[in-house]
């Protein structure tokens, strides 16, 4: 048994104690915990992995179960009331859990030797609480002490993706109801935490395929597959569910249901839980809660709902509008539908993204805090009210959304790629981007080539932002290989190769070979602009960037404020002094509010440019303590001409070379994380 100072054995003995008085609590889990013990939910997460090495959900679960084991060993209560005794609300989800920690269901616990798997003493028969509870301390000492520094054991993972549903129906119209009935179990089984549920995009491709179900298995590297056919005639339903093991296309169980239309909610809770028995993955009680709930009584409202879905999902700008039709038509049937609320929400930031004039922002406000009125704990709600934020640029806001968007529902790709492109575009943090565009990656395993091209282009910069370049220019030849017409694969391409071979040159020729294939790139503009710049091609940059400033004024986009400064001594060198000092006052107007890692280099940029040495390098200073900054700094910061002198200060010189070095030992750091995780 190992050594503890007083203190730990303290906390450990407290800890025993507080875990015992809630046994049969099924409510109590680590916030619950955490607060009995009067610490913060993250210290004692920390406190107790580093003590037992376990989570303390795990512990505690682990704690009932073995706690269970000896009820059934030595009480005469069946399994219905040892579960409930030992905290499990839900008699299923006890077999499961038991079945998934000891080998064997808890009906057979009473034919196991005492040895299995927990060494206990023989124990008369009997039902008094006072023989319970004069083990349990022992108990739980024997149980926390045996997890001291053990490793968890490896997980088989369950991956399963959801096939389109078949609309067996003779009226083609009903189409958008079969979808409906796909989507939402998809939506119920993405939330189950230890199931990896592939995106509905990832399936999209297999709708009318010949391909066999071991090639989409291979193919999507995923071990089920769900398959249905169904069909609404009146208000009757007839839906055919198959589950099938994919590399050996076998086929592992099948039912049909037939129910009337306005079971249709227990006909998809039925069918999550149904799936979620033969694979063998827990439901906790917390997502069957979620899954179990009803989102309208009102089945016309819920009509009206799955036909805007339908048009969500289509895409572009007049099926979003028309979505919001629908959507507005099922809330005023039910004035308290969430989901409604939630989900016209989305389609209004989709209208209103990249925009500079955003003409559904107060209606998504609206619509996300009605959505969040009516169910707070709804991922879609979270979901919308995150991206309200992120379209006001108040990204700090919007972040804890997001992240609880992602622990309600740990499969949605729609939160995945938010979190991606957030950690990116709006709160630039390198270790963060790559995290999660590997996580989007194992969710979205797009059989489509343009889709799956641009799944490896989001990994593959995110990959040289961290500094990987050898595998960025792996995951950007792969986007290529699935869609060689890939544009914005073939613009980032040019500046992973320059990490390389360093030449400017070869850049701008690659980029203006692109740009003159798409005239309205203004993205592409502006990069050619500044590379001309950087080459001290003055007049061309000026050329290229009065070009991609006429574009963004034409298309009102809020764009590219961050490389107004750029722009501004680019037209200072074509001799519009005006015009340079309107670019420049724009750009440190827009680092008032910048909320990046990035702001004191854009300040000390500013101020250098001023002639204000001093405020120049104690914003640089401040610049030199941040941390997962973009490779691209590193890259060009000894490169792209200075405004103004501080770039020929000794200090200036010292800084560059601590933030460089700084980058590689953080890079170093997040390459072992991420192995850790088995993301890398």
């Amino acid at each position: 048994m190992p050594e503890f100072s007083p203190a730990d054995q303290q906390f450990l003995s407290q800890l025993q104690d507080v875990i015992a008085k809630n046994m049969a609590n099924d409510q109590f889990g680590v916030t619950e915990l955490a607060d009995a013990m009067n610490m913060s939910r993250s210290n004692l997460l920390r406190k107790v992995k580093k003590l037992t090495n376990v989570p303390v959900n795990q512990l505690i679960r682990e704690v009932r179960l073995k706690r269970a084991m000896e009820l059934l060993q030595s009480s005469s209560s069946n399994v219905s009331e040892v579960s409930h005794e030992v905290g499990f609300n839900s008699t299923s989800y006890f077999i499961k859990c038991f079945r998934e920690h000891y080998g064997f269901p808890p009906g057979e616990a009473g034919k196991r030797t005492s040895s299995e798997p927990v060494k206990q003493e023989p124990k008369r028969v009997l039902g008094s609480k006072k023989i319970i509870w004069i083990g349990i301390a022992a108990l739980l000492a024997t149980f926390i002490f045996q997890y001291i520094k053990r490793s968890p054991p490896a997980k088989i993972e369950r991956s399963i993706v959801v096939l389109p549903f078949k609309n067996e129906s003779n009226d083609s119209t009903n189409l958008y109801f079969i979808n409906g009935l796909m989507e939402s179990t998809l939506n119920n089984l993405q939330q189950i935490q230890d199931l990896r549920v592939l995106s509905r995009t990832s399936s999209e491709k297999y709708r009318n395929t010949s391909k066999s179900i071991p090639e989409m298995a291979k193919e999507l590297d995923v071990r089920y597959f769900i398959e249905g056919s169904g069909q609404k005639i009146g208000n009757q339903i007839l839906l055919t569910i198959q589950l099938i093991e994919g590399p050996d296309d076998k086929h592992i169980w099948s039912k049909q249901y037939r129910r009337e239309a306005k079971d249709i909610f227990a006909l998809q809770q039925e069918i999550a839980r149904n799936v979620a028995d033969e694979i063998e993955v827990a439901i906790s009680p917390d997502v069957k809660k979620r899954i179990d709930k009803i989102p309208t009584k009102n089945l016309e409202a819920y009509d009206a709902f799955l036909k805007g879905v339908e048009l969500l999902n289509r895409t572009g700008t007049e099926n979003l509008e028309a979505s919001i039709v629908q959507f507005n038509r099922a809330i005023q049937l039910d004035s308290s539908f969430a989901q409604a609320y939630a989900v016209a929400g989305i389609s209004c930031y989709w209208l209103d993204v990249f925009k500079a004039d955003l003409k559904h922002i107060d209606a998504l406000g609206n619509y996300a805090d009605k959505a969040l009125l009516y169910d707070p704990q709804l991922a879609e709600g979270l979901t919308a009210k995150a991206m309200y934020f992120i379209l006001r640029k108040e990204y700090s806001k919007a972040l804890p959304y997001l992240e609880k968007g992602l622990q309600i529902n740990p499969n949605s790709t729609t939160v995945l790629n938010l979190l991606t492109d957030f950690y990116f575009m709006y709160m630039p943090n390198t270790g963060k981007y790559l995290e999660y565009a590997l996580q989007g990656l194992r969710l979205d395993a797009s059989g489509d080539s343009v889709a799956k091209s641009y799944t490896y282009l989001r990994l593959g910069n995110a990959l040289a932002q961290a500094g990987f370049i050898d595998q960025s220019l792996q995951y950007l030849d792969k986007s290529l290989a699935f869609n060689s017409k890939n544009s914005f694969t073939r613009h980032l391409r040019p500046f992973v190769v320059y990490a390389k071979d360093k030449n400017l040159k070869q850049i701008k020729e690659s980029l203006v070979k692109e740009f003159n294939k798409d005239t309205t790139r203004f993205d592409i503009l502006q990069d050619i602009g500044k590379v001309c710049y950087y080459l001290k091609e003055y007049d061309s940059s000026y050329t290229y960037y009065k070009r991609f400033v006429r574009l963004r004024e034409v298309l009102k986009l809020d764009v590219y404020r961050h490389e107004n400064m750029m722009i501004g001594l680019a037209y200072e060198k074509a001799g519009e002094t005006e015009k340079a000092k309107a670019f420049i006052e724009d750009y440190r107007q827009y680092l008032e509010t910048d909320q990046t890692a990035y702001k004191d280099l854009g300040l000390s940029a500013y101020y250098d440019y001023k002639g204000d040495t001093e405020k120049a390098m104690q914003h640089l200073r401040e610049f030199a303590k941040q941390d997962n900054i973009q490779y691209w700094i590193i890259l060009f910061m000894r490169q792209q001409p200075m405004p103004g002198t501080i770039s020929k200060l000794p200090e200036c010189k010292k800084l560059m070379n601590e933030i460089e070095s700084k980058f590689w030992a953080n890079q170093e750091k997040l390459k072992l994380t991420l192995e850790e995780k088995g993301l890398l």
